[in-house]
């Protein structure tokens, strides 16, 4: 099992930041290698909001459906993958002193198989691009209106 939490302190109002979270169909301008993501209902999420997402990683095309499962709105919500990978995860917002906020991100995935003997390689992986996913999205609210 790979357990993966990364957090960064946005420059930012933590309402303006959920607004970009919270949101499945802003995934594609600020994470690395999603190609396609169909939240249904669009907008932010409520439980019971399905994604249907297509990715690439490490040289290999992804196709994951996910379902949220749970949301404390403006504040943080728990999703899970129902097909393609078993996985699950959540986004939180906290807002800090100065109109500054803190955005977490993790997600625990279990391997198949024999990928368990890659776990410790793919950890590794999956840790920098979570790093630089959280990272673009810092760059893209300060840099830019969100």
């Amino acid at each position: 099992m790979i357990d993966l939490r990364v957090s960064i302190d946005i420059d930012r109002p933590a309402a303006e930041i959920w607004r970009i979270v919270a949101d499945f169909g802003q995934d594609p301008r600020w994470r690395a290698g999603v190609t396609t993501m169909a939240p249904d209902p669009p907008g932010l999420v409520v439980p019971g909001t399905t994604t249907d997402e297509t990715m690439r990683f490490a040289g290999r095309g992804f196709y994951i459906s996910g379902l949220v499962t749970s949301v404390v709105p403006g504040r943080e919500f728990l999703w899970q993958g129902t097909s393609g990978i078993d996985v699950e995860g959540g986004r939180s917002v906290v807002p800090l002193d100065d109109g500054r906020c803190q955005v977490t991100m993790w997600f625990r995935l279990r391997l198949p198989g024999l990928l368990r003997l890659r776990a410790p390689i793919l950890e590794r992986m999956l840790r920098r691009r979570l790093q630089q996913n959280v990272r673009r999205l810092g760059d893209l609210v300060v840099t830019t209106d969100a």
